[in-house]
């Protein structure tokens, strides 16, 4: 067993190999504050990926509802239990936030350190037939309800939220761990995972021992399958593009703009070099706006989420790590390079590596939470691999009004 830097931890862990970083890796931010559950991420990648026979119950890209909805069925409370069971108490974060700690340092067990001792890579379980089934379940269910009271920010008594998932492309995956005929690779131009069909003997390993369940198992073939970034859209290989990197499915499609989708380059430990001009690295080590998903798993994922404002904070804390105030703070009253660095989401096809904001005029005072936040109408530019300019956008959108002579459009 290695040691190997996790930077959302602050400390090192054991891990099977000595490392499993790229050059570049594939990232995204997924921003929960605007997703309507429209499930159009979800059946864009459905009728790209998993339309085949076998496939039927398998959903690379997901929307659930939280707190209770979940594919398959409570697979985090499960694997939180898991960790618990191996380290009663014991899951905790202390301060010392730093450049390569910036949640402080995580106390507790990883899913690598819960499992010493069992002969597995990682704790995990293989969920039943019946909990990959209804996906959509729970969908719109909310926690606490009551009718009779109103809500009000930062808050709410009745909350729900929905959660987008894809598989995290690890920077130390536990599916890659745990198979035992290392079928599974990352690899090094992008960071994505992937499973070698032909190496792969359907062991399941990488089902049981993913936290996320992010590895799915095809009963026909008795294979195990993922989703695969949408690598040839990575690649640059779809003619739209011009052979620039291309979005994959499910961020190009997304009506609520809720998608951010890039490559950050990364050192060999892991973290990330520092490039204050790529939106990914801004929003998320300048920024603290986005964080991962469940940190304290250690696998450091890799896709990485602006938390809803109106839930219960212990609740976010638990599922995005010590984070959540800073990032719901910087959200709410986003700096100025911020607002127009927002505006980039899901904007153009086109990977965006780098960004320049031209300052525009004030446009406004708003009133957010009892301060002053000054809005200026800056022009934020985004550029694609080779330097060509992609995208230009203003923090305000321009308006139409209609004429009085066509007031009605029938």
């Amino acid at each position: 067993m290695a040691t190997v830097y996790n930077w959302q931890l602050g400390r090192d862990m054991p891990y099977r190999f000595d490392s499993a970083s790229a050059e570049w890796q594939f990232a995204a931010i997924f921003n929960i504050n605007r997703c309507i559950a429209c499930q159009t991420c979800t059946m864009a990648c459905k009728s790209t990926w998993t339309f085949s026979e076998g496939q039927e119950d398998m959903w690379w890209n997901n929307v659930e509802t939280k707190p209770y909805g979940g594919y398959p069925h409570g697979w985090d409370i499960n694997t939180l239990d898991l960790i618990e069971q191996a380290n009663p108490r014991g899951q905790t974060w202390t301060a010392g936030v730093g450049p390569d700690s910036p949640y402080g340092r995580y106390e507790g067990a990883t899913v690598f350190e819960a499992a010493e001792g069992t002969g597995q890579q990682a704790v995990g379980y293989l969920p039943a037939d019946e909990e990959w089934a209804a996906p959509n379940r729970f969908e719109d269910s909310p926690a606490a309800v009551s009718l009779s009271e109103g809500v009000s920010l930062p808050a709410h008594r009745t909350w729900f939220f929905y959660l987008q998932r894809i598989c995290n492309h690890c920077a130390y995956p536990a599916c890659l761990a745990a198979c035992p005929r290392n079928a599974i690779y990352k690899r090094p131009e992008d960071g994505i995972v992937l499973i070698d069909q032909k190496r792969c003997r359907g062991y399941r390993k990488c089902v049981e021992q993913c936290p996320y369940k992010k590895s799915l198992y095809r009963p026909n073939t008795r294979t195990s399958e993922k989703c695969i970034g949408c690598y040839p859209r990575i690649e640059g290989s779809d003619p739209l593009t011009n052979g620039l990197p291309m979005e994959t499915r499910c961020m190009a499609v997304c009506p609520g703009q809720i998608r951010l989708q890039g490559l950050v380059p990364v050192r060999e430990n892991g973290t990330w070099i520092p490039d204050p001009t790529n939106p990914l690295y801004y929003l998320i080590r300048e920024e603290g706006m986005a964080l991962p998903l469940y940190p304290q798993f250690g696998t450091q994922p890799n896709v990485y989420y602006i938390p809803p404002r109106w839930v219960p904070r212990p609740y976010l804390r638990q599922m995005f790590g010590p984070g959540v105030d800073r990032a719901i703070g910087a959200y709410e009253r986003p700096s100025r390079r911020a607002q127009a660095v927002l505006q980039l989401f899901r904007v153009s096809q086109t990977i965006i590596f780098n960004f320049e904001v031209v300052e525009g005029e004030k446009a406004s005072e708003i009133n957010v939470g009892g301060e002053r936040l000054e809005v200026f109408n800056d022009t934020v530019i985004g550029y694609a691999r080779d330097g060509r300019e992609v995208v230009r956008v203003s923090v305000l959108e321009e308006q139409f009004e209609r004429p009085a002579k066509y007031l009605n459009s029938i």
